[in-house]
């Protein structure tokens, strides 16, 4: 097939022809009448390029690549997607079944999701080899250990045999990375694949990724919200908005001297700090923690395991209290126990020590459900990272925020159950003038941004003591995620609300943070004021976080200033 070679970005680049070329690539579901979700694309990723694709959530990124592969099903196509001489739209499905996974891969954004929750992460991708590869089962499986092993997973043979759900977060996306990269291919396609990594890690896999690349040769189409990534990882850049490509052009071109004003508030939208002191005199502690440990059982290798059970310390002994108004962030890797420290917080793990929430012990286990238990998680909620996983597709608004009246104010009739969620969903930004039958909608009908303001408005309906957020905004493109720091901070200040944040994100901490606490294999490296740690970091392991955040000594996250 013949194609043109013109330059998408319109700046005369003169290359060989492209491995991709994408021209007025449009994508419709409903019918031709439809208004395109993707409208008009133009551009093309040449061979051994990085590019990168980026926009707001709903910009069309995700839609634009999955529909490339035709895996949206109802997608109605138009345009061309000519991928090494061979147009993909028009490609009989037996064909471009051989491209998928071969000469086209794809790390998807949750891996939770994408992975066979019935399967080892270890016969998982040696199925993809030996479909691919026609290896035997034996070298199938080797190869996938080796795998695993290049994408940094710490004992990769005992890993390999895990199923995704007994792996972290950054583990199962590692598991993705390694399946994506079994065969090789031409073009990874990679849609936001640190998403659910700490900074070190982030950038351990950007870096293996590049090194692949000059390896083999391939191309990398990135999708991603992370414009820090962006300009240190990519080639050329595409910005995307409403389904439309708006700027396009080498990365540091486009960062430096942007042309769309939408570009500019891409690039501006950092977290913004806007947090109240906490007093200096000393208020009844919210949370106090003493010798804090968590335990799990495990089996011990050979003979010894059938007569005794040996133990895996997931948190060691650790002591630490949070006041009314303060925000404490918990800081590590991938499997460093911030989550697991959460959970017992939230009373969902047994757990070694003294714990109380507002001078009361958690009743041991304290998973238990008795009456006790029941009264303290009144005084500690959570927002989980993923908002669309975390809120019931069959419930509707109105039902999902209520719940938490049910159980903890049964006397409410039902008329002052709505009300309060109304006036809660107002709170948080959501009301029926916005969203008219906003309590009869289901959540699949909000964006990401909003749907975290519902999980948000669920949490704080039984008026908590303390959130526990763990990751907030990890999923969230630049812009919302402001929106939803500003969000957090002003519900902060006004409900002298306590927040324990769980995140892998330097911006985050720097903006929300009064105390930060570092975690490195379940253990407490360094723990002080935020100004401190992140500014004069004394301990090697949160040199290299600070560091592999990208930013320089003493620099602080842009303060709101506040008239007395």
């Amino acid at each position: 097939m013949k194609v043109e070679q013109t330059s998408a970005d319109g700046g005369g680049r003169d290359h060989a022809a492209p491995l991709l070329l994408v021209r007025n690539f449009s994508v419709r579901f409903g019918g031709a009448a439809a208004r395109a979700v993707v409208d008009n694309v133009h551009f093309d990723v040449v061979a051994g390029e990085k590019l990168a694709l980026v926009g707001e959530s709903g910009s069309g990124k995700t839609v634009t690549a999955l529909s490339l592969l035709r895996l949206l099903e109802g997608a109605q196509l138009s345009g061309q997607a000519v991928f090494d001489g061979q147009d993909l739209l028009r490609l009989p499905d037996k064909q471009l079944r051989a491209v998928r996974g071969g000469d086209i891969a794809i790390i998807f954004q949750e891996p939770m999701t994408a992975l066979n929750p019935l399967m080892s992460v270890g016969q998982q991708i040696a199925e993809v080899v030996q479909l691919k590869q026609g290896l035997q089962q034996r070298a199938a499986w080797q190869q996938a250990i080796a795998l695993l092993e290049k994408t940094g997973i710490p004992e990769a043979q005992r890993r390999a045999a895990s199923y995704p759900h007994q792996l972290s977060g950054g583990q199962r996306q590692r598991a993705m990375i390694a399946m994506a990269l079994a065969n090789r291919p031409k073009l990874l396609i990679a849609d936001e694949p640190t998403t659910a990594l700490d900074v070190s890690l982030r950038q351990q896999v950007m870096q293996l990724l590049g090194d692949l690349q000059a390896e083999t040769g391939m191309s990398i189409l990135l999708i991603t919200h992370d414009l820090h990534l962006v300009r240190q990882f990519a080639d050329r850049v595409v910005v995307m908005r409403a389904g439309r490509v708006v700027e396009q052009g080498p990365v540091q071109r486009v960062f430096d001297a942007p042309a769309q004003a939408y570009t500019r508030q891409l690039l501006d939208s950092r977290p913004v700090r806007d947090v109240a002191d906490v007093p200096a005199t000393a208020l009844p502690a919210c949370i106090e923690a003493s010798q804090l440990a968590v335990h799990y059982p495990i089996r011990e290798p050979g003979l010894r395991g059938w007569w005794r059970a040996g133990r895996f310390t997931a948190v060691h002994p650790m002591d630490f209290t949070m006041q009314p108004g303060e925000t404490l962030a918990v800081v590590g890797e991938s499997g460093s126990g911030k989550t697991t420290l959460a959970q017992a917080v939230l009373g969902l793990l047994p757990f070694d020590g003294a714990l109380k929430l507002g001078g009361q012990h958690w009743q041991q286990p304290a998973m238990r459900n008795c009456a006790h238990n029941r009264r303290l998680r009144q005084r500690v909620q959570v927002v989980f990272q993923d908002p669309f996983s975390a809120l019931s597709p069959r419930l509707t608004i109105g039902e999902i925020v209520e719940e938490g009246l049910l159980v903890h104010a049964p006397a409410l009739s039902q008329q002052q159950r709505r009300e309060r969620v109304l006036a809660m969903l107002a709170e948080v930004g959501l009301t029926q003038v916005q969203f008219p039958g906003l309590l009869e909608r289901y959540p699949h009908a909000f964006s990401g941004g909003q749907r975290q303001r519902i999980a948000i408005a669920r949490a704080l309906m039984v008026e908590p003591e303390v959130l526990v957020l763990d990751e907030p905004t990890s999923a969230l493109d630049a812009t919302v995620q402001q929106q939803v720091l500003m969000l957090l901070q002003r519900l902060q200040r006004e409900r002298k609300l306590a927040y324990l944040l769980i995140t892998h994100d330097v911006d985050v901490v720097r903006a929300m943070a009064h105390r930060v606490l570092v975690m490195r294999r379940g253990e407490v490296v360094e723990c002080g004021a935020v100004q401190a740690v992140l500014g004069e970091p004394q301990h090697a392991y949160t040199q290299a976080l600070v560091a592999a955040a990208g930013y320089g000594r003493q620099q602080s996250a842009p303060s709101v200033v506040r008239e007395a």
